[in-house]
């Protein structure tokens, strides 16, 4: 009987889910960037944009180290200095927005400001994961941004 390869993007998917962040939520960030562009353009098309995000195995891998260090700062495992800089989101930490980059570069200029957008504007599930009195989002929170902000930058990207 063979093994049942693991799905890294299952993974993914699951752990944002598991970190109460669904899809529809980040499509819902895609359609507000995008809506006035394209008048045109459905709440279906932002979670197709989602999805073929999702789809890439650097955005995986992101998404789930990311994760892991916030839940790992959760559970106080952080070395002294470390914790304190993650746990309370310290503007000069830095490295939650790097990592986030990580996916808004991948269609460009575009991503990268949509990206700096959604960060100092925290809309919908950015704001509430920023804001969360009982969790630690440091990373969540950004790279939510960076997936919205690539997915909307390919939907500018496909459109004629």
């Amino acid at each position: 009987m063979a093994e049942e390869r693991f799905n890294l993007r299952q993974a993914a998917v699951a752990k944002l889910q598991a970190r109460g962040i669904d899809c529809e939520d980040i499509a819902a960030l895609v359609y507000d960037l995008q809506n006035k562009y394209f008048p045109r353009l459905t709440l279906a098309d932002c979670t197709v944009a989602v999805e073929a995000v999702l789809n890439k195995q650097d955005v995986q891998f992101a998404i789930l180290t990311g994760l892991f260090l916030d839940e790992c700062c959760e559970q106080g495992l952080m070395p002294e200095g470390l914790q304190e800089a993650v746990e309370n989101d310290e503007g000069l930490f830095g490295i939650d927005e790097a990592l986030a980059m990580s996916i808004a570069n991948i269609y460009g200029t575009i991503g990268v400001t949509n990206f700096g957008y959604l960060d100092k504007q925290k809309p919908g599930i950015i704001g509430h994961l920023d804001g969360h009195p009982t969790h630690v989002h440091t990373f969540s929170d950004d790279l939510i941004g960076a997936v919205a902000a690539a997915a909307a930058a390919r939907i500018a990207h496909n459109s004629k």
